[in-house]
């Protein structure tokens, strides 16, 4: 007879207390996440910026400003998309670092809080997979033979095999 192995699945809560967050690592993770924020940003902001020049809204804007002499004729405030781009790159980089900052700052602030009040209580599932052993149909004969001596013509190698299988 011949046993077969079916999993069978159980599961069941395990409760789990996060007393301490390392600030090192939620510097380093934070600062990569916010940094690849900063940088959809600033291309979400040149495309926007692509859109609005050529849809022409600067100049018309800055047409109005003079209209209405807020401007004086010759000024143009919207025309240097580099600064723009440039401005946008700065204010990224540092919202980005700020923003690590904070983080860190609020894991050290829960390091202390939890040192006081116990942590945070997490409530999990775990499923465990148990192997039952069950009978199944018989199947064919196996035999196994070593190789001879005479069949293997050197020493055997990772890629040689050293048994032969044949099924009947």
């Amino acid at each position: 007879m011949v046993l077969d192995a079916q999993p069978t699945h159980s599961v069941h809560r395990v409760r789990r207390i996060v007393r301490r967050v390392d600030p090192w690592t939620v510097l380093k993770v934070s600062f990569i996440v916010y940094m690849v924020a900063a940088f959809g940003f600033m291309l979400a902001s040149v495309m926007f910026w692509e859109v609005v020049e050529r849809s022409g809204i600067p100049q018309k804007i800055t047409d109005f400003l003079i209209q209405i002499t807020l401007l004086d004729e010759g000024e143009a405030p919207f025309s240097n998309t580099e600064q723009f781009i440039r401005l946008s790159a700065i204010l990224a980089v540092a919202w980005a670092v700020l923003s690590s900052g904070l983080t860190t700052l609020g894991a050290i602030m829960y390091n202390l809080v939890a040192d006081v009040v116990g942590g945070v209580e997490v409530v999990l599932l775990e499923e465990n997979v148990v192997p039952v052993l069950v009978a199944a149909p018989p199947s064919e004969t196996v035999r196994v033979e070593p190789f001879s001596a005479a069949e293997q013509p050197g020493p055997a190698g990772a890629d040689q095999p050293t048994m032969l299988v044949e099924s009947e």
